[in-house]
């Protein structure tokens, strides 16, 4: 038995059981309609300590304890590790100049939410019977939301570069980088000596600005060396385990400062941001991200109990709309503070309003030193998981709520420049990233007129340095593209990276009544199918056509003719349009 208990692989049951989960469980409940991230936590519920182990005395010659995973705290510990990845791709896209053009939301809203909501919060612990100590201690840690869920939502959706989306990383953000006050708040609470904590407090705060600030300065000096000795080998391995050095080497280095890790994770992704590793690295490394993170997602669906669901929903109930509230109408008044539109303000107040991973680490803290009752730290924690779990199930609903709430007068207009610019006969293009650039330079080519949209500030400055026909505007609002002439023009092209914002496009210019052509791009026969089916007239699959392009001149280079190349090609897309236009039909007719 020693023998065999020596060779036991550490953690090969959680893997297998967590294997099964993403491979197996998740995707049958996305069949169902349940998005991935509420499907792990709904799995994680069952294999944790709380599911269906529970059966165990009820359900013989069943080995049911082998598909549970009792040692949480080591796979949780494991699982931060996909926060981890996302903060440091995140970090890729950002870049310091493009930080810095944020530190206004970062460090001002931000800063604002996390200690106004610690007061209000504090406030209403005391009015529900906490002691000073416990209602600061879980006032504290509630103020801070999930970067994991709200991040990765925003990514799913395409809108983590939205307006909302923007404002909403900025705040956690800044709660990422308040979770060391946070905890040092908690842990004062059990100490003794009020200028020692002040002290101690002072000095966290100090070694995090000299830690943050060493790694922004001396990254590129430091690691980018690294990285590019392995990248001259031309080894994809060596590459590979030097990136996740270099994540994991800084990610150890602000959490001995005190800080998250994911927040060294995502410093690390800034100073490589605008380097020649940022693509290489995305790649790299994404495969890493979605694994770990539907891991962190399944340890914090093993944090729920569902025998205090049950036996006190109520108390759950009030619990989360107490906390939800405080929270959403805080930062729904702070971002109209800082200006923001109301839609932008109101969605990042619903979607921000849940409890966070490291509100979990805060309230295990004050369990462990004595500072929260075991019964309420337990109530809080489920309360916790059950809030992000209906974050995750109601995003859409948030994102549409707030769309046809703020379709009234409160909301900006559409900008009447563009009204009065806007030409007739004409092409809209939405989204002027690199295709809708490259759509416009054709339409320039051969003097069509046309009108680009971009919900990118920065890229419709930059467009209109060089006087293009770039506007700031939501094509998804209809007033939008009734100030851009769609009733005139000949075409809408539709070349944004968000399948979710096309479609919506699509949707709305058909129940509006236009007849104007849409064409638009999709990323797989899935979407495109469904795109299909909305409404639009064509629909440009991004690998398909790409495909194409190489299979031309492959014939080219095998001898073919160019004309007869391409004639075949034609027909291999045409062949292609009729599938989809086939399926989008079996679609509707299922429907």
């Amino acid at each position: 038995m020693e023998g065999e208990a020596a060779h036991t692989v550490p953690y090969l049951k959680e893997a297998t059981i967590f294997l099964v989960a993403g491979g197996i469980i998740v995707p049958i409940l996305q069949r169902l309609g349940i998005n991935s991230i509420l499907g792990y936590l709904l799995a994680g519920i069952a294999v944790g300590p709380y599911g269906i182990v529970q059966l165990a005395d009820s359900v013989s010659g069943v080995p049911i304890t082998f598909f549970t995973i009792t040692d949480t705290e080591g796979v949780r510990q494991i699982a931060e590790l996909g926060v981890v990845f996302l903060l440091f791709l995140i970090g890729l896209e950002l870049s310091a100049p493009r930080l810095w053009a944020m530190r206004r939301l970062v460090f001002g809203l931000g800063g604002l939410q996390v200690l106004v909501t610690a007061i209000a919060l504090t406030f209403a612990g005391q009015a529900a019977g906490l002691g000073l100590e416990a209602a600061v201690a879980v006032g504290s840690a509630l103020a801070l939301s999930s970067t994991a869920i709200v991040v990765q939502l925003l990514i799913s959706a395409g809108r983590l570069a939205s307006p909302s989306g923007q404002v909403m990383f900025s705040i956690l953000l800044m709660q990422d980088i308040a979770v060391v006050p946070v905890l040092l708040v908690i842990g004062s609470m059990a100490a003794e000596g009020e200028s020692s904590i002040v002290l101690h407090l002072l000095t966290s705060l100090g070694l995090a600005a000299v830690m943050i600030t060493a790694i922004l300065l001396a990254g590129r000096r430091v690691l980018a060396p690294v990285l590019r000795f392995t990248g001259a080998r031309q080894d994809r391995d060596m590459f590979t385990a030097a990136a996740l050095l270099v994540i994991l080497v800084t990610a150890e280095a602000t959490q001995m400062a005190g800080l998250s890790m994911a927040l060294g994770a995502f410093l690390a992704g800034l100073v490589f941001a605008d380097t020649e590793f940022s693509h290489q690295l995305e790649v790299e490394i994404a495969p890493f991200k979605g694994l770990l993170l539907g891991l962190f997602f399944l340890s914090v669906g093993m944090t729920i109990d569902p025998g205090i669901v049950v036996d006190q929903p109520l108390t759950l109930l009030a619990i989360i709309a107490a906390v939800s509230a405080i929270k959403a109408v805080i930062i729904t008044v702070l971002a109209l503070l800082f200006r923001q539109p109301f839609s932008v303000a109101l969605e990042s107040g619903l979607m921000l309003a849940q409890i966070g991973e490291f509100s979990l680490v805060g309230l295990s803290l004050a369990y462990a030193l004595g500072v929260v009752p075991s019964d309420v730290a337990r109530l809080l924690v489920v309360s916790a998981g059950v809030a992000m779990a209906l974050t995750t199930a109601s995003s859409g609903l948030i994102q549409r709520l707030t769309e046809r709430f703020t379709s009234s007068a409160r909301e900006a207009p559409a900008p009447a420049h563009l009204a009065a610019a806007a030409p007739d006969n004409h092409v809209i293009v939405a989204g002027f990233g690199r295709i809708g650039r490259s759509i416009g330079a054709l339409l320039d080519a051969r003097r069509i007129p046309y009108v680009a949209l971009e919900m990118n500030a920065k890229a419709v400055s930059h467009a209109r340095k060089k006087d293009l026909p770039v506007y700031f505007g939501d094509v998804r609002r209809l007033d939008v593209l009734k100030n851009a002439h769609i009733g005139t023009a000949r075409a809408i092209v539709l070349t944004m990276d968000s399948p979710a914002a096309n479609a919506d496009v699509v949707r709305l210019v058909r129940e509006a009544g236009l007849t104007v052509p849409v064409i638009v791009r999709a990323r797989d026969t899935s979407n495109a199918s469904e795109l299909y089916a909305m409404g639009a007239d064509e629909v440009v699959l991004e690998a398909f056509e790409a495909s194409l392009q190489m299979g031309e001149e492959t014939l080219v280079a095998l001898g073919f003719p160019r004309d007869a190349a391409h004639s075949i090609i034609g027909d291999q897309r045409e062949a292609g349009r009729r599938e989809l236009a086939q399926a989008a039909g079996a679609r509707e007719t299922a429907e």
